[in-house]
Order: C-alpha cells, then structure tokens, then sequence
C-alpha cells in the first residue's frame, strides 16, 4: 500500500486522551451481558476466554483477547478478527467471538492503537499501514503455536476492520485461507463523509492538527443499530469513544479506502461479504463492487434488505441468527467457515464430481496445508453433486 506522503505533522496530544491503561484497569469491570462475572460467563456459554496484553515490533502495548471452545479436540480453525472504528474487543464485539468458539472455532483479537485498553491517543489512528504491521505481527505470533498447526485460518473484519482485513490479506497473500467481511469500510459513504468545502478544509489543517476531534459527522451509534433497547447497552461501553472524530483519523481513513477502492480487482482470497440494504454508515453497493470485482475464485456476497449497520448486535435478534447462519452455512459452494469443519484433522481427501464425470473423474487433494479452497474452480454450477472420500 502506499504509505502517507513524509510531510510535516505537529502532533498535539490532548491531556488525559492517551488510551489511560491505569484508569481503566482500575475500573469495576462491567460486561453488556449484566452482572454475572466474565469467567461465569464463558463457562455458561461452554468457552474458554483470555485476555492479555502483546507488545507490537513499534513498542505499543496492545490489549488482546482470545476466545477458545472448551473441548479437547482441535479447533476447526482459527479466525483472526478486526474491530470497528471507535470499537474494542471487550463490549458487544464479544457476542460474535463467543458464538464462534461455541462453533468450534478459536478466535483471537485485538484492541488496536488508540481503541480500548492499548496504548494511544483515543480514536486517533496516524497510521492504518502502522496497524495492519501491528495486526499480522500478533497474528503470526498465534500461529506459531504448535497446537494451531495445519488448521485453516480465517480474517473477520467488522466496519473499519473490514478494510483492515483487506490490506492485511495484501500484505501477507499466503498468510490466511479466507476472509469474513462484516459491512467492509471499503469506502465511507457519502451520507457521512464530510461535505465540500469541508472536506478541504480538514484537509488542510490535519497536517497541523491531526488529534483534534472537531470533524462534523452525525452519532454513528444511532446509525448503526436498529433496535432502540440496544443502543443504551452500547453507549455504557466504558471504551467507547463517543466524542467527534480526530482529523487525522478521519484524513487516514479517507486515503484507505480511496486507496482499497482501486485495489479491489486485486482482491484473491476466498472471502464471503455481508451487508445491510439500509446501511448508512458503510456503503452496501461498495460490497457489491468488491464482489463483482474480486478476482478470487471463491466468494460470496449477502445483502440482507432492511438491515443496518451493526448487524451482528444492532438488529433484532431473528436477523443476527439470519447473518450467524449465513456466516457459517454450508448451503452454497462459495467460501463460508462451515466449508472448513472436517477438513482440518485430515491429511488428503478426494473429490469425485459425479454430475461432469466425463470432464474428469477424480481430483485429489493435499489438505496439510488446508488449501481446499483450491477444489472450489471445479464446482461450476450449484445443483453439481459431488462425492467425498477422505482418508489419511
């Protein structure tokens, strides 16, 4: 990606903005779920979870959390997940980590610079290349552990973490087996993006005044969830960064996404994308773009009518199920998490394509790797039926 031009920036740092580890730490820890413990809480949904801090090569101390499934055997694979703007991985973001460990799968995040417990400024974001550098280096530091060998790994992005996603997979091509984007910020709608000549003007004092929260957008929270009991549960997030965005934040995320924009033609993972008909906040037909666009073999698009931003907690609960299930569902050929289950614990499977038979009779394929998303250009059509054997 191409990196921010070397000009000039004085950075003013607001008293008492920095991400405040100490005051946080000392906090009463509170959970949206209610009072029940955090520990009490895993163990009733049949999770193991985990927090700690990782020290990125830049020197930030960055808060993580891990969400694991309790049984003994291996996951299904890992899912390595990027929250949304202003958003941290330790309020309503947790439903959807949880529900996932609960479906086998191990799941790790982090807060990233400026959000949540890790060390910034809050909700100032200088850099996303800086962030993505920060994010594959946890990452591969997760992988490198001898019990996750071999098991597919998977990118969950939400909103601004979509786009992280993104420029994560075309920093490390080889480094992940497929991609969840959940309302990608592959652009910032035209409905919040700041109007001219404001827009020049930010522009313009940014390079002076990069931490200066002063950029005028509506309450994104109201924007983004559709069921009125649910957006008190969000504003008590004690992280939540509920103030005006920071100029070089907003600057930053305009770049990106002009920049992925471009760049979608040069989407390869297999990905599935997902998005509300009714989202103001990211634009859903910029999801269709990427889709259209993409060159990977593998993908799949869902636009659920009437949905808004915050699909995965914000709306009523019968449509989360709806995302949930499309997420990990196995009733399409194109790439969803589900299509992994099976295939991790086993050395070489084959396909036999029963309805084109003629066309070849046999593929195998070597799955210590866990490329089977390599079979996928075999399956041309829907209603083709086909036939596993697997065998170690």
């Amino acid at each position: 990606m191409d990196s921010t031009p070397n000009d000039t920036v004085v950075h003013i740092y607001p008293k008492a903005t920095k991400a405040a580890m100490s005051d946080h730490q000392l906090a009463k820890e509170i959970n949206f779920w209610g009072e029940t413990s955090e520990e009490d809480y895993f163990n009733l949904k049949g999770i193991i979870g985990s927090k700690s801090f990782f020290t990125s090569p830049r020197g930030l101390n960055l808060f993580t959390r891990s969400w694991l499934p309790s049984s003994s055997s291996p996951p299904r694979g890992l899912i390595f997940m990027v929250h949304g703007y202003g958003n941290d991985v330790s309020w309503t973001f947790q439903s959807t980590p949880i529900f996932l460990a609960q479906m086998g799968f191990a799941c790790f995040a982090l807060d990233i610079e400026g959000h949540g417990r890790s060390d910034g400024v809050r909700a100032y974001v200088p850099s996303v290349d800086l962030v993505v550098d920060d994010i594959i280096s946890f990452f591969d530091s997760i992988k490198k552990n001898p019990k996750f060998h071999g098991l597919p790994r998977f990118l969950f992005g939400e909103s601004m973490g979509g786009a992280i996603c993104l420029l994560t997979h075309f920093a490390d091509p080889s480094g992940f087996d497929g991609a969840v984007l959940v309302a990608p910020m592959c652009k910032i709608s035209d409905k919040v993006r700041p109007k001219w000549p404001i827009d020049q003007f930010l522009i313009m004092i940014s390079r002076f005044l990069p931490t200066w929260a002063i950029v005028p957008t509506e309450d994104l929270l109201e924007k983004s969830i559709k069921v009125e009991e649910k957006k008190p549960i969000a504003k008590r997030n004690p992280m939540r960064y509920g103030e005006k965005p920071r100029l070089g934040t907003v600057m930053e995320l305009l770049r990106v996404t002009d920049y992925l924009g471009k760049k979608l033609k040069d989407v390869s993972i297999p990905f599935i994308v997902l998005h509300g008909s009714a989202d103001v906040v990211t634009d859903p037909e910029v999801s269709r773009e990427l889709y259209q666009d993409a060159k990977s073999k593998d993908k799949t698009l869902k636009i659920y009518q009437g949905m808004m931003h915050s699909m995965l907690f914000g709306e009523p609960d019968d449509n989360i199920e709806i995302v949930r299930k499309d997420i990990c569902s196995t009733s399409n050929y194109g790439f969803t998490l589900e299509f992994a289950q099976g295939l991790v614990t086993k050395s070489v499977f084959t396909i036999s394509n029963v309805a084109k038979i003629n066309r070849f009779s046999e593929a195998k394929f070597d799955c210590r790797r866990t490329n089977a998303f390599d079979l996928l250009q075999y399956m041309e059509t829907k209603d083709s039926s086909f036939e596993v054997k697997m065998f170690h």
